[in-house]
């Protein structure tokens, strides 16, 4: 069974500088500038509450990775990020117990470069699995 701690929750949003101003007027504090993540077509930002880290992700354009699940979505919350001290066994046992990946493993520029991929589950959803930073495996 993975060891999984979690990381983060990704939080879809439409304009991401307005959705900043939002969760800091509740308490939010920005904990990282907002990073272009030209694979994802994405703008991302980490805000943090109470111990909390959210992600907010903004599409920049209609190819964008997430454009598709904002428009049938709108701004919520879609996934939720756990950390890994063993990336690949744990990527191999959550596909080979009935998650798809969606995407392959791949650097995250608002992560330090750090591989993540998403999956999904049937019956949970979507979710994101991220190397520790400094994991190698």
């Amino acid at each position: 069974m993975p060891n999984l701690k979690i990381h983060h929750i990704g939080y879809l949003v439409k304009k991401i500088d307005a959705a900043i101003l939002s969760f800091q007027k509740i308490g939010y504090e920005t904990v990282q500038d907002t990073v272009y993540d030209d694979i994802r077509k994405v703008n991302i930002c980490f805000l943090q509450k109470d111990g909390y880290r959210i992600e907010l992700v903004a599409p920049v354009s209609e190819d964008s990775i997430v454009y598709g699940l904002l428009k049938k979505y709108k701004n919520c919350p879609y996934h939720i990020c756990y950390e890994t001290d063993d990336f690949d066994e744990d990527y191999r046992s959550l596909t080979s117990g009935g998650f798809t990946a969606i995407d392959a493993p791949t650097p995250a520029p608002a992560l330090q470069g750090r591989d993540v991929v998403f999956l999904t589950s049937p019956s949970m959803g979507m979710i994101e699995l991220i190397r520790q930073p400094d994991g190698s495996s």
